[in-house]
């Protein structure tokens, strides 16, 4: 039978169109903002990645990528170099400058938001799915990151009938100088929030502190996230910088714990749930409940 040529530019049509659609998405990505780098690797792809910033840590075969530096400082001639098709990052990349020479240059350039709350967090995912092609996996991963948060929320109300939420800070330095103390309105406070902690800081983002504020606030509990040191150099440059530490409640008792850094930028990342396991057992020393994780 044959077909007319109505039929026939019909299906041509179709084809052409189912063409176009398949190949609208970019092929070629580049990334910057930890959180952001992690999604999309998590929703498979990391194969599309040809370059990311300095936050962009995790998985470890990221660090393998060609950086384009931080993601306040990036170079717009450096990213172009890669040939991306598409930029994403959140409101912290920048500078503005750079990213207009970027679009300028034909390059689609996609900006998230940071702010670390759940809803933020499935519009996020929503979006790098639509963009990936992969929206049905964006979903899964934003329930099952939410059941998680749900069981962790379930232990921290266990653990607080029998033990009070401590007083927390977290300082964020370099090479243990300047540390800055973690305010309300940031991913840092989320955390301390989440774990079950008590954020002594009332003032918004990160600031510096004084010897002053920190007598008087005397945390029980101390959390450092270092960006250039680890471990227990990282301990040590802090309590070297900043003497006044040691008179802390938190520093007396042994209760000062590290936080990877990488954890704190770009919104809310895969690996949070996680360590908010880790911090809640902090927070509630000899607690035998678990919170669960995803499987």
């Amino acid at each position: 039978m044959r077909l007319s040529t109505s039929a026939i530019a019909f299906c041509v049509g179709l084809l052409l169109n189912h063409g176009a659609v398949a190949t609208e998405l970019p092929q070629r990505w580049v990334s910057a903002g930890g959180a952001l780098s992690e999604w999309v690797s998590a929703l498979g792809g990391e194969s599309k990645l040809v370059g990311v910033d300095t936050t962009s840590q995790h998985p470890n075969s990221l660090k393998a990528l060609p950086s384009i530096g931080y993601q306040r400082q990036l170079s717009a001639e450096g990213i172009l170099s890669l040939r991306p098709q598409i930029l994403v990052g959140t409101e912290e990349m920048g500078p503005p400058p750079a990213l207009s020479q970027i679009r300028s240059a034909g390059v689609q350039v996609e900006l998230f938001s940071a702010q670390p709350d759940l809803l933020t967090l499935q519009g996020n995912l929503q979006h790098l799915g639509k963009l990936l092609g992969n929206e049905d996996k964006a979903a899964r991963l934003f329930q099952d990151y939410q059941q998680q948060l749900e069981e962790q929320k379930s232990w921290v109300n266990q653990a607080q009938t029998r033990q009070k939420a401590p007083g927390v800070l977290l300082l964020l330095g370099h090479a243990g100088g300047n540390p800055l103390i973690a305010g309300k309105d940031t991913a840092a406070d989320w955390l301390l929030r989440q774990a079950g902690g008590q954020n002594l800081a009332t003032h918004s983002g990160y600031k510096p502190f004084s010897v002053e504020s920190l007598a008087s606030l005397n945390p029980e509990v101390l959390v450092f996230a270092d960006r250039s040191l680890s471990g227990e150099a990282a301990r040590a440059a802090l309590f070297k910088e900043n003497p006044i530490l040691a008179s802390t409640r938190a520093a007396k008792d042994g209760r000062v714990f590290e936080l990877d850094p990488t954890l704190l930028v770009g919104g809310l990342g895969p690996r949070l749930p996680e360590s908010l396991v880790v911090l809640s057992a902090r927070f509630y020393p000899g607690e035998t409940a678990k919170a669960k994780t995803a499987p």
